[in-house]
């Protein structure tokens, strides 16, 4: 049994927290659930509520709150961005372009790690960048699997439809040619969390003379399978 951590107002913290986890909870139902006195469980969730660890529902009984989720994502990009280096890496040589691993963020997507070809300055894209959610094969990727709404409103200045994407959900993969930048093609395919969303978008971008105007046909099999081992890689770090 655990006898705590020796700090008494964060073990029954964490009390109340590991009681919600199965589920929404009244205060009496908190009560019983860590064995506090209701004064303390009501102090103590209001309090994890100020901070976002808890959270009402529509009935008004206590739930787990957003700030969770907020941090099990840092955590689960922190793992993503371990695991990408040498995948990267290994598609960079595999393919002889430039990688790059983007997320979402608002209305644009940013290159979280990349692999670059040691020549060929033009096509380098820096961690960091920032480009638009409407063209490119990673914008692609990164909207295929949005719910309804969202995606609805990523297609309005997009360069694509919503015949491409629904292209793209069946084959599990994208490719752009001259969409974001004259001259530059790229293929893209989608990186998965333990429960199955897409977060990220795993790519390989350089001039259109070496990658053609059907990139796909050249690379898609080995980014598919770059992203492949990214999505496993966060499944193998969840279940650990």
């Amino acid at each position: 049994m655990d006898n705590g951590s020796g700090v008494g107002v964060l073990d029954k913290a964490a009390l109340v927290l590991a009681a919600l986890e199965a589920g929404p909870a009244t205060l009496a139902g908190l009560v019983a659930g860590t064995g506090l006195a209701r004064p303390t469980a009501h102090r103590l969730a209001v309090a994890l509520e100020h901070h976002r660890l808890v959270a009402r529902d529509m009935q008004g009984r206590f739930v787990l709150g957003p700030r969770l989720a907020e941090l099990s994502a840092a955590a689960g990009e922190d793992r993503l961005l371990a695991a990408a280096g040498p995948v990267l890496a290994r598609l960079r040589d595999i393919t002889g372009e430039s990688a790059q691993l983007w997320r979402r963020q608002g209305e644009h997507r940013v290159c979280v790690a990349a692999a670059e070809r040691p020549s060929g300055l033009r096509d380098t894209i820096p961690v960091g960048s920032q480009l638009t959610m409407n063209a490119g094969s990673a914008a692609q990727i990164l909207l295929a699997w949005e719910d309804p709404e969202r995606m609805h409103r990523g297609l309005q200045n997009a360069a694509f439809s919503a015949t491409a994407l629904s292209g793209i959900r069946r084959r599990g993969w994208s490719q752009s040619v001259g969409e974001r930048e004259q001259g530059v093609a790229s293929v893209s395919a989608p990186v998965r969390s333990p429960g199955g969303k897409v977060i990220a978008a795993v790519s390989v971008s350089g001039p259109l003379e070496r990658l053609s105007r059907q990139p796909g046909r050249m690379h898609a099999p080995a980014v598919l399978a770059a992203a492949d081992r990214l999505s496993e890689s966060l499944r193998r770090a969840a279940a650990e």
